[in-house]
């Protein structure tokens, strides 16, 4: 090589070189995507989910209504001032006095006539404004159990927001499972889809190229550029999935970025008796422990409806702050204290048919426990089915997937010795595809009716048990021996 032949070379080099590196420096910048797995993503969720703090302030609520309905049981006291105006002042004059006396000459035995003594001795107990303070203070100490029952419903109803927080929680675990799942599978479909799309560049180049040689004819050539295009299609509609799976992800993490699932699908050989999730479901389900609670209630309700039967025993006191100066004000006490009983005889807020229709609120709990036991016994029977079926389907699938890629290894020598067309290429390659992404979609569901399972027994901490363990149960029995 010349001298300068070198230098031009060298100089395309150098501006390779520089082509290089300004398209580094200048590239946009993507930011990297937050990787997590499964149950630190639930963890996220318990954290920053918007519907979870609102149930969670609806305990906080039931809380402090307890609160409210406990200083029911607490003395009530008051301050007050009256200011009251007469039509006239109050005043009492001798001949009142007289009059009221048991005897009838008394104004002859005096030798004084009343209108004199009334000019004389006629006094003013109160002008007609009259001004007053006082504290009164009034404490029930028997209500007919009617505080209690209120206390009951109270606590009852803190116990049924509780669970409607748990209800709120397995809904959102099983969301989580969808969304993050959902990622994941569209991950692993979208690189089948690349991989196909790979499988057949490959074999349009070397279809164009035995055409070229005059092996071919250019109807196979076609065929295997139509099967590349249709791939490159199949492959952008992947990533369009990808897509709107990785915007449903972020958005229930509430993170801005990209979420880089990093828990894989998986399946398990086989999973525990059916009867393992029916019994938890049936001990720890909380919507019926919401219906139990709602019993309870139902409960309260009728311990108060029937306390309206009986009387009310109570203190009550008072105590004079302020009076005016009057012969009244000087005669009455300054204070009193006493106990009280009302007794009702005629009721008019409906207390028999109150009480009738909390025994008939009871009952309704209890056909609505009974049928929501059946419902979850049938619900927890055809989930743990959709997880076996997708067990079965997986692990069927693994023989089909040995054939289509044996057969498409065959197909593909037999066209380049001219033996095979290039349909049945494509159509080797295509059914890999199939297989693949079947095998992808029954490990999805199986994931999806796992977490249901977990969901519905409060089992969600268990999880890693399952993902950690291809044969959950050999596993489990080796570690509780």
């Amino acid at each position: 090589m010349n001298s300068k032949n070198k230098l031009r070379h060298n100089l395309t080099r150098i501006g390779l070189l520089l082509s290089l590196v300004i398209s580094i420096l200048f590239q946009p910048h993507s930011y990297a995507a937050q990787s997590i797995n499964f149950m630190d993503a639930w963890k996220r969720v318990l954290q920053s989910n918007d519907a979870l703090s609102a149930k969670a302030q609806g305990v906080r609520r039931a809380e402090h209504l307890q609160d409210a309905t406990n200083d029911l049981q607490l003395p009530a006291v008051t301050l007050g001032a009256n200011y009251t105006r007469l039509d006239e002042d109050i005043r009492i004059k001798p001949s009142d006095l007289i009059a009221s006396m048991p005897v009838d000459d008394i104004n002859q035995a005096l030798g004084i006539t009343a209108p004199v003594l009334d000019g004389l001795f006629t006094s003013t107990l109160t002008d007609r404004n009259i001004l007053s303070s006082s504290i009164r203070a009034l404490w029930p100490i028997f209500t007919g159990w009617r505080i209690e029952g209120a206390n009951n419903i109270a606590k009852a109803q803190i116990d049924e927001a509780n669970y409607i927080l748990m209800m709120e929680q397995q809904a959102k675990f099983e969301d989580l499972a969808k969304y993050y799942f959902s990622v994941v599978l569209a991950k692993q479909v979208l690189q089948t889809r690349v991989q196909v799309e790979s499988g057949l560049k490959a074999h349009f180049n070397t279809a164009t190229k035995l055409q070229q040689q005059g092996q071919i004819n250019s109807l196979q050539t076609l065929q295997a550029q139509v099967a590349y295009d249709k791939s490159k299609v199949e492959r952008n509609k992947s990533l369009r999935d990808l897509e709107i799976a990785q915007t449903a992800l972020n958005h229930l993490l509430k993170l801005s970025g990209d979420v880089s699932p990093i828990t894989t699908l998986f399946i398990n050989d086989d999973l525990p008796a059916v009867n393992k999730y029916k019994d938890k479901t049936l001990q720890g389900y909380p919507g019926l422990k919401m219906l139990s609670a709602k019993k309870s209630q139902a409960k309260g309700l009728i311990k108060v409806e029937k306390g309206k039967y009986y009387p009310d025993v109570y203190l009550y006191g008072n105590y004079n702050l302020y009076e005016e100066d009057t012969l009244a004000a000087q005669i009455a006490p300054d204070w009193e204290v006493g106990v009280g009983i009302s007794i009702p005889l005629l009721d008019t807020s409906g207390r028999s048919g109150k009480t009738k229709a909390a025994h008939s609120a009871v009952l309704q709990v209890d056909y609505l426990i009974a049928q929501a036991k059946r419902d979850l016994s049938v619900l927890v029977e055809k989930t743990y089915q959709e997880a076996n079926q997708a067990i079965e389907e997986h692990q069927g699938l693994a023989s089909s997937l040995l054939l289509a890629n044996k057969n498409y290894a065959l197909q593909n020598k037999a066209f380049k010795q001219g033996i095979s067309t290039s349909l049945d290429v494509v159509d080797a390659q295509l059914f890999i595809a199939s297989i693949k992404t079947q095998r992808l979609v029954a490990s999805y569901n199986y994931v999806i009716s796992l977490c249901k399972l977990l969901a519905l027994s409060s089992e969600i901490t268990s999880f890693k048990d399952y993902k950690d363990y291809k044969d959950y149960k050999s596993n489990k029995e080796t570690r509780d021996k």
